[in-house]
């Protein structure tokens, strides 16, 4: 049942990333090109997401377990750390540079050919790079 459910929200968030336009790599450049022709298109799309996504966060917070009975950790809010401030600055910059992120990568591997392949192929890369990293700096200090 945990992967059926997992299919069937994988293709409801793949939906989701195709009709808004996240999967348009110049619009997405267009929407970080705030200095010149800025497209606030998907700035509409980000903040009905959030509207969305809001309720649920508040439920989950106050619950220990997923509805199918898994358990529900959320993330914490702090330490904000080294690692997670250079990952947040690569990602913008991948991001900027290529006008795709992960999930909207995932979906353009059945649809826009080769350069989603490269693209995904290059963070695949990098994923297992900073795999590799972690275990080195696991007992160091501010990761």
């Amino acid at each position: 049942m945990r992967v059926l459910t997992a299919a069937l929200f994988g293709v409801i968030f793949g939906l989701g990333l195709l009709i808004s336009g996240m999967l348009d790599p110049d619009k997405v450049l267009g929407f970080l090109d705030v200095a010149g022709a800025w497209n606030p298109q998907l700035a509409f799309v980000m903040g009905g997401a959030i509207l969305a996504a809001f309720p649920a966060f508040l439920i989950a917070r106050r619950r220990t377990t997923t509805l199918l009975g898994e358990p529900l950790k959320l993330p914490d809010r702090w330490p904000l750390d080294r690692r997670l401030v250079i990952g947040s600055a690569l990602f913008g910059a991948g991001w900027g540079l290529a006008g795709v992120c992960p999930g909207p990568a995932i979906v353009l591997l059945g649809l826009a050919g080769a350069p989603a392949w490269i693209f995904a192929g290059a963070m695949l890369a990098g994923l297992l790079v900073a795999r590799t990293l972690a275990p080195a700096r696991a007992g160091g200090g501010d990761n």
